[in-house]
């Protein structure tokens, strides 16, 4: 025997353990009365608790002997096979305060939308069937005559989300020829999307106007060639330069791309229908805006401030969707039916404009005066401070809301947030316990506080939030 072998681990040898662990079979048995799960999964389970524990004690590890007993195995598995059936996609509480957070699935949908994706999932439909000739139809046709009316483009075509559209566009305009940009709108916004890279992989030639700072239109005139496709604005929803800066308005690159000849397209990122400057937020282009000032195609998100579902949404002057509609790569980037679903019923919202104020859970969210925040943070207040009293400090507290989702970064919204100081853990150990409760919930840290920003829980959230509360601190593990 090895000295390896022969070395006490936990005050028994490693051979002396590893005697100890069971036969899958055993342990099979042991838990076959304890458990309705499909059998392959339960015998994955117990598997992996077992080999698990037997490279614990070949490496060295301390194994106690009570940890390889029947009871401390049957826990175990039963801890194990409970997480092993949880869905990997799972619902979170949002208690960060970012509106529009990418992590976390950007915007919630409206109940018309979820009404519209329950339809369509259980049912046939006419996805790409006309209704009207009982011929084969096009998917785009549902949302299309939607998004003109709302916006007063030509014509429209939705793909699967920003960057792609961004791509198709310039694939079909400008693959092989010259697109002038300023210098100070190559921005990288999350999963390290950049513009220059979207660009050179669309096979359109990058071409730098201007400085980081400030940008003139003599320097869009300067680069236009014979080999210039398009004129490219990118609006930097994602960052803002301040202090000596200069670029180019919108009406005198249009009126400039009119003179020689060139479509201008504008990559509006997170774009949205509505002015929410009367929210106090800083004031954002809306895509009629856009669209009014002549640009010649539009693209921005579906998911962001418009509220809807992962979607890049394409529009402008007809002459260049068609274009980009027969593009082979369309089908490569197409939505399915469930988007589809999803964006009609949002659009639909849009034609009642007041309304959508509250419909729309992300811009009932951004609109919601601080003092409603407040009373949803009181609340939860009410529901903890008495169990919690020997267990955390709790107040709540002024913070500042982010709208998310690459839009008016600088800018915050007033906001109120539970702050809680833990006395029997560590902050640390507090956000790792809800993070990993069987209903998630995800906040930050600040100044040594947990913080929960309760502009971004609903009502209906409240009572849940507070047993996860309860259950980080009361219900832990000793």
């Amino acid at each position: 025997m090895s000295e390896q072998k022969k070395k006490p681990v936990a005050g028994r040898s490693r051979q002396e353990l590893l005697r100890l662990i069971p036969k899958v079979d055993e342990f099979l048995g042991w838990v076959a009365d304890s458990t309705l799960a499909p059998r392959l999964v339960v015998k994955s389970v117990v598997r992996g608790i077992l080999e698990e524990r037997r490279q614990a004690i070949l490496g060295g590890e301390p194994v106690a002997a009570s940890e390889l007993s029947r009871q401390a195995l049957v826990e175990l598995f039963a801890e194990r096979l409970a997480r092993k059936l949880e869905p990997n996609f799972r619902t979170v509480i949002n208690g960060t305060g970012v509106v529009v957070h990418t992590n976390l699935g950007r915007s919630l949908l409206p109940e018309a939308a979820m009404a519209m994706l329950l339809q369509v999932g259980a049912r046939y439909s006419n996805l790409e069937f006309d209704l009207e000739t009982g011929k084969r139809g096009s998917r785009y046709s549902l949302v299309e005559e939607l998004l003109c009316e709302l916006t007063g483009a030509e014509a429209a075509l939705v793909v699967n989300n920003n960057a792609a559209a961004v791509m198709l566009v310039l694939e079909t305009l400008a693959a092989g020829r010259e697109v002038v940009v300023s210098r100070g709108q190559l921005v990288e916004i999350g999963g390290s999307f950049r513009i220059p890279d979207v660009m050179a992989k669309s096979g359109a030639i990058m071409v730098e106007v201007g400085a980081t700072n400030r940008t003139h239109l003599r320097d869009y005139q300067a680069a236009i060639n014979d080999n210039t496709a398009m004129l490219l604005k990118v609006h930097t929803s994602n960052f803002k330069v301040i202090g000596f800066t200069s670029e180019v308005p919108l009406a005198e690159l249009v009126a400039l791309a009119g003179e020689s000849g060139l479509p201008v397209m504008e990559d509006l990122g997170s774009g949205c229908f509505v002015d929410l400057s009367r929210f106090g937020l800083a004031k954002e282009p809306t895509v009629q805006e856009v669209v009014a000032a002549g640009v010649d195609v539009v693209t921005f998100s579906g998911d962001k401030l418009l509220g809807g579902p992962q979607a890049g949404v394409i529009l402008g002057k007809r002459c260049y969707i068609e274009k980009i509609k027969r593009n082979p790569m369309n089908r490569a980037l197409r939505i399915d039916k469930f988007t589809l679903a999803g964006l009609e019923a949002i659009l639909r919202l849009y034609f009642d404009e007041e309304d959508i104020f509250a419909t729309i859970p992300t811009l009932a969210m951004l609109s919601q005066p601080r003092e409603v925040v407040d009373r949803r943070a009181r609340r939860l207040l009410r529901q903890i401070r008495k169990p919690l009293a020997e267990h955390c400090r709790v107040v709540v507290a002024d913070v500042e809301s982010r709208v998310g989702g690459g839009a008016v970064p600088e800018q915050g919204l007033p906001s109120r947030a539970l702050a809680l100081e833990p006395l029997t853990l560590s902050v640390d150990q507090l956000e790792r316990a809800l993070r990993l409760a069987s209903l998630p919930v995800i906040g930050r840290i600040e100044d040594g506080r947990y913080l929960l920003d309760m502009r971004t829980v609903a009502d209906g959230e409240v009572a849940a939030l507070a047993r996860c509360l309860i259950d980080a601190f009361v219900g832990r593990k000793r």
